[in-house]
C-alpha cells in the first residue's frame, strides 16, 4: 500500500492518503485510494477505478467511482498519452484529461493538461528528480511540479500549491 501525507494551501489541513493497486492482469489493475482529513478526523473521499494500460502506445485509460462527503457519488473517466521527446524516455510530452459525472450523468469538473516531464535519474547518489511544467486547459493556468524521491511540491500560477511526502 502506498501512503502519503499531503498538505494543500486551500484546505490548510494535513491529510493522510492511501492507495492500493490490485493487479487483474499484466495490463489492468484495480486502484483503490482514499484520504483522511486530520483536521476533521473524517474521510475526505474514497475512489475505486479500473485502469487499463496500452504499453505499446504509451497510453492509459481509467474508469471508476468516486465518493466524497460533498458531492456524493460520481463516475470518472481519465486518460493519459505519453510522447517520448528523447529515445531514452527521460523527457516526455504528456497529454492527460479527466472528467467526472454526477449521478444524473451531468459533466462536472473537467480537467485537461499538456505537460513536459523531465526524469533525472541519479541526480545525486540515490536521488531521482522529476520536473514537470504544464498548462491546465480548463482552468487556463500554467503549473509546475518538482519531485525528489519522497517529496513532491506542486504549484500553479494562481497561487495554489500543495506539498506531499510519500511514506
Amino acid at each position: 500500500m502506498e501512503t502519503s501525507l499531503r498538505y494543500t494551501c486551500n484546505s490548510r489541513s494535513l491529510k493522510i492518503h492511501a492507495k492500493e493497486k490490485v493487479p487483474v492482469n499484466s495490463k489492468t489493475h484495480l486502484q483503490l485510494h482514499g484520504e483522511l482529513d486530520t483536521g476533521t478526523g473524517a474521510p475526505s473521499y474514497f475512489c475505486a477505478m479500473i485502469r487499463y494500460f496500452f504499453p505499446e502506445a504509451s497510453t492509459g485509460l481509467g474508469v471508476g467511482l468516486h465518493y466524497d462527503k460533498r458531492q456524493k457519488l460520481r463516475c470518472l473517466v481519465r486518460g493519459k498519452k505519453e510522447f517520448p521527446v528523447r529515445t531514452d524516455k527521460r523527457v516526455t510530452f504528456n497529454i492527460k484529461g479527466r472528467c467526472d459525472f454526477d449521478q444524473d450523468l451531468n459533466q462536472k469538473n473537467p480537467k485537461g493538461a499538456a505537460e513536459f516531464a523531465w526524469n533525472i535519474m541519479d541526480f545525486k547518489e540515490d536521488q531521482d528528480v522529476r520536473i514537470k511544467v504544464g498548462y491546465e486547459m480548463f482552468e487556463k493556468v500554467p503549473y509546475m511540479q518538482i519531485r525528489e524521491n519522497n517529496w513532491t511540491l506542486s504549484a500553479n500560477m494562481k497561487g495554489k500549491w500543495n506539498l506531499r511526502y510519500d511514506l
